[in-house]
């Protein structure tokens, strides 16, 4: 994964860290950065989240951003006149770079909020009261700073349907993150019996719509076509899917010394596992589940899933012209699709 994203950076131009130097260089963000960091040595995961932005192994944090510019230098330039034909470099457009850096400014304000803990879930172990309500507090101040930010930019590109998209990508992000919320205290018990179509709506609203939409949108910055345009939302929703069921399938897969990986009971495998079984017996093997799931037809049913939905970006891959931006687009999903 991390040998692919690199190769894929290389072909747009630059590393694929998007975060505006506007931005992060403005005495607000600067301020917020003061104030974060009396968070050290607490445990509020603000923390980690901000550990997360400057290493991140598996290079996670970048990749919406760098499919978006991916996609657009596959696309290439539309047919139709377009008065800003100057403004490409490497075969992207300035407008389309400034939609990669906006996806990756609104997926960072929501990881930043997801960082917000449930103060009235808290144990005595968890540390003082007053350094989780001051984390929460920065989480809330900083993610609403970045989402501004990003909208300002947004804003900026004068595209009334490139606006459109986005901020339904938005309340897509909201609508997914609040259902995830409310079945948080739920994480380590009985799951409801939601099927994996209801599963995949869900994943759908937290993780597909925003890289869809943007590459969508990616498209309509260069005028292409409404066929081009929806192949890239078909190739952004589709892999990202699949890059939600890769990481579902890691704890049943992963080889390692040690099978005590976390896993949550509302991943693919482990609700596919549950649609074999059947209910009442899921019930009684939830003691043993994690060798359940792994013994069980849940895993290879989510292996089956995800090649699936790598097929299907891949399809989608095919109404672009060959190129080193579409190779570094199926690799990605290759990446993602592969399983030892």
């Amino acid at each position: 994964w991390s040998q692919v994203v690199s190769e894929a950076e290389k072909i747009v131009g630059y590393p694929t860290s998007f975060m505006s130097l506007r931005c992060l260089l403005s005495d607000e963000l600067s301020n917020i950065a003061m104030q974060v960091r009396k968070l050290v040595g607490t445990k509020h995961p603000l923390l980690d989240t901000a550990r997360g932005f400057v290493y991140d192994s598996r290079n996670n944090l970048q990749m919406r951003g760098l499919v978006v510019l991916l996609i657009s230098k596959a696309a290439g330039p539309s047919t139709a006149e377009l008065s800003f034909q100057d403004n490409m470099v490497s075969g992207i457009y300035s407008s389309q770079r400034s939609l990669a850096e906006i996806t990756e400014l609104i997926h960072t304000a929501f990881l930043v909020h997801r960082g917000i803990v449930n103060i009235g879930e808290l144990k005595s172990c968890d540390g003082p009261l007053k350094d989780m309500q001051f984390g929460n507090k920065m989480a809330v101040l900083s993610g609403d700073f970045l989402l501004a930010s990003a909208c300002t930019s947004l804003a900026q590109l004068q595209n009334t349907k490139v606006v459109e998209l986005i901020s339904s990508a938005i309340g897509d992000l909201v609508q997914g993150i609040y259902y995830e919320n409310s079945k948080s205290s739920e994480e380590n018990c009985l799951t409801d019996d939601i099927g994996i179509s209801r599963w995949k709506e869900q994943v759908f609203l937290s993780h597909s719509a925003l890289l869809a939409k943007s590459c969508q949108a990616a498209m309509e910055l260069a005028k292409h076509s409404t066929e081009i345009q929806d192949m890239a939302f078909q190739y952004g929703k589709h892999m990202s899917i699949s890059h939600k069921l890769h990481s579902d399938l890691q704890p049943f897969v992963k080889e390692s010394s040690s099978d005590t990986m976390a896993f949550s009971l509302n991943s693919a495998p482990a609700i596919l596992h549950q649609e074999f079984l059947g209910r009442d017996t899921w019930i009684k093997q939830i003691r043993e589940l994690q060798e359940a799931i792994k013994a069980g037809k849940g895993v290879t049913s989510a292996i089956d899933l995800c090649r699936c939905h790598g097929n299907r970006a891949l399809a989608a891959l095919e109404r672009f012209p060959p190129s080193e931006a579409r190779d570094a687009l199926a690799n990605i999903v290759y990446a993602v699709t592969r399983f030892p």
